[in-house]
């Protein structure tokens, strides 16, 4: 992926001011903080949430010239990350950054017993901790309207003239589920009363493999479009399968703008939009307030549009800059935004039951692939 363009959509002036602090900044010896992050279940090169985490951090340190390090636990377990985590604090890393929900059991064993450290989590939400849990005076977490991304994306593929499309998530967490509840939300706004067709199912986990792409397979032949694939690598399924079709089918890229790596690993023009949040800016701006202004605060922040008509400040978004769209214009997308940051379109972030469509929006629920 071509970083520089990752970081010119990612990088919103929201983040850009609180990086310059404005002023305020308090004289803190940056020496006197070292920061880690410890990956969620991919790697730092997985295109998606954790490498845009990860590009947010270092990118950060690099510039502050604050001691940065990564730590990837050997599997997906608790015990591993809280391992890993143990062992950046024994090495002396202050302050922590954590992406991705399965975090919440690590932040209950490592939190309170190191108080003097700082823990950033993303997408760690109330409902991921133990019931009666009481977040810590060290503990920042941010959530997103993943339903809003997820919204923007299917009404834009919709208004596109796509009729037939899909979706594809990781594992069914909540973020997941809000994206693709949010999916069919805005395929179906979008559509009017016209008639379309949503293949939905969750892989099981947030990478592809053999099952996946076979699923994927079959729906591109049965006349699928195009899919919104969310969920870290999962993406290579939809990919490898779009790419048997002649011409090719179309995918959704999910967290970051992932259209460069599709066009350099697959297809140019594959990729034709991606349903992001601000992970890049988010972890930039907490490391601003904790390490240079002093000023980190506990708590659990829920973040979506902070503007309806300066769309790039806001943490749910589509890339502006690698539109490739043609009946959806940038414009037709703005419009859209400035309605649902006025309120005048609601979405539902609901997850406990199939959002409400149209008679003629038929949604195709199927059983998870793994």
């Amino acid at each position: 992926m071509k970083k520089s363009l990752l970081l010119a959509v990612l990088m919103t002036a929201g983040s850009l001011a609180s990086l310059t602090g404005c002023g305020k900044e308090k004289e803190q010896d940056l020496s006197a903080f070292k920061v880690a992050m410890i990956t969620d279940y991919g790697d730092i090169t997985d295109q998606s949430f954790n490498q845009a985490t990860y590009e947010g951090a270092k990118d950060w340190c690099d510039a502050k010239k604050v001691d940065f390090k990564y730590y990837k636990p050997t599997d997906n377990s608790d015990e591993e990350r809280i391992k890993s985590t143990n062992t950046a604090i024994d090495e002396g890393y202050n302050v922590i950054v954590m992406p991705g929900y399965a975090f919440a059991p690590t932040i209950e064993a490592v939190a309170a017993e190191n108080p003097d450290v700082k823990i950033i989590a993303l997408d760690v939400s109330a409902g991921d901790f133990s019931s009666g849990y009481q977040l810590p005076a060290n503990v920042y977490c941010a959530v997103y309207q993943e339903e809003l991304a997820g919204y923007m994306a299917g009404y834009a593929a919709v208004k596109e003239g796509y009729t037939k499309l899909g979706f594809l998530g990781g594992m069914a967490v909540p973020a997941v589920v809000r994206y693709g509840y949010g999916f069919v939300q805005g395929c179906n706004d979008a559509a009017a009363g016209a008639a379309i067709e949503i293949n939905y199912v969750y892989g099981g986990q947030f990478f592809g493999d053999s099952d996946i792409t076979a699923k994927m397979d079959t729906w591109y032949a049965g006349g699928t479009e195009v899919v919104f694939a969310c969920g870290g690598g999962i993406y290579s399924s939809a990919c490898e399968a779009a790419m048997k079709l002649n011409p090719k089918g179309k995918v959704i890229g999910v967290d970051v703008d992932q259209s460069y790596t599709i066009k350099a690993s697959y297809a140019d023009g594959m990729c034709i939009t991606s349903a992001m949040k601000g992970l890049y800016a988010t972890v930039q701006t907490q490391l601003q307030k904790t390490i240079v202004e002093g000023a980190f605060k506990t708590g659990i922040d829920t973040l979506g549009l902070v503007s309806g008509s300066e769309v790039e400040k806001n943490y749910v978004q589509l890339p502006v800059a690698s539109w490739s769209m043609t009946k959806f214009k940038v414009d037709d997308y703005k419009a859209l935004v400035a309605k649902l940051y006025a309120k005048e379109i609601t979405v539902s972030n609901a997850i406990d039951a199939h959002p409400t469509v149209a008679a003629t929006t038929t949604v195709n629920y199927q059983p998870d692939i793994h």
